[in-house]
């Protein structure tokens, strides 16, 4: 749960981020209203307000690298909006909620349409090549910024996951957990940048390493 002084920095945030395209907070805070509800449904245990504000830290310190910051601060937002974890097309209906809720507000075409390709990046498809962009770089960074968390942090994000997926059973978690895992372990780099590469890259390793090797003994984070 997030406390009412992180709700009312991320409210603040918002309120400024939408300003910034002119958009009134009178008619920005019911669409923020949206989103938090989103992110505050009791079957997130870790796509939730928590990971935003996470992200949101990491964000604003990988942000030196762009001109532009608010079509990554946009897509922070959205990003999770939709989620299922039965549904392969998170990121997709995601896009297509921030178009559709950006759009009335007088967000431009141009924005919204780089801020939905910043969405659908976020399904992390491409993890072998660089991304085509600064912005995606932020926003994959500060996305998998968790992995290299420290290792309690970690653990209850793993274990959160799990909570996530409570309706698939243990062994096939298992092996679903252990096949993402190695996925990630197989990349060239897991971040992009160059500052979240130096901080995170080495502890994201150990920490994922060292949950694979739970799943194969039998102990779930």
């Amino acid at each position: 749960m997030v406390s009412p002084e992180r709700h009312a920095a991320l409210q603040q945030g918002w309120a400024r981020l939408l300003d910034g395209y002119r958009v009134s907070a009178a008619a920005a805070y019911p669409v923020f209203d949206v989103l938090v509800a989103a992110y505050s449904a009791p079957e997130r245990h870790y796509h939730n307000l928590e990971h935003l504000a996470e992200m949101f830290r990491v964000a604003a310190r990988l942000t030196a690298i762009t001109d532009d910051p608010a079509p990554v601060q946009l897509a922070v937002w959205f990003h999770d909006a939709v989620y299922d974890p039965r549904a392969a097309d998170n990121e997709e209906r995601s896009a297509e909620l921030a178009d559709l809720l950006l759009g009335p507000l007088g967000v431009p075409r141009a924005e919204l349409d780089r801020v939905g390709r910043l969405i659908r990046a976020t399904a992390h498809l491409t993890g072998d090549r660089p991304p085509p962009d600064r912005e995606t770089m932020i926003l994959l960074d500060a996305d998998l910024a968790i992995l290299g968390a420290a290792p309690e942090r970690y653990s209850r994000y793993a274990g959160a996951v799990r909570a996530e997926y409570a309706w698939v059973p243990e062994a096939e978690y298992r092996a679903g957990r252990a096949a993402v895992l190695d996925r990630f372990l197989a990349r060239p780099r897991l971040f992009w940048t160059e500052l979240a590469f130096q901080e995170g890259e080495a502890q994201a390793r150990a920490n994922l390493t060292a949950e694979r090797a739970g799943l194969a003994g039998g102990s779930c984070s």
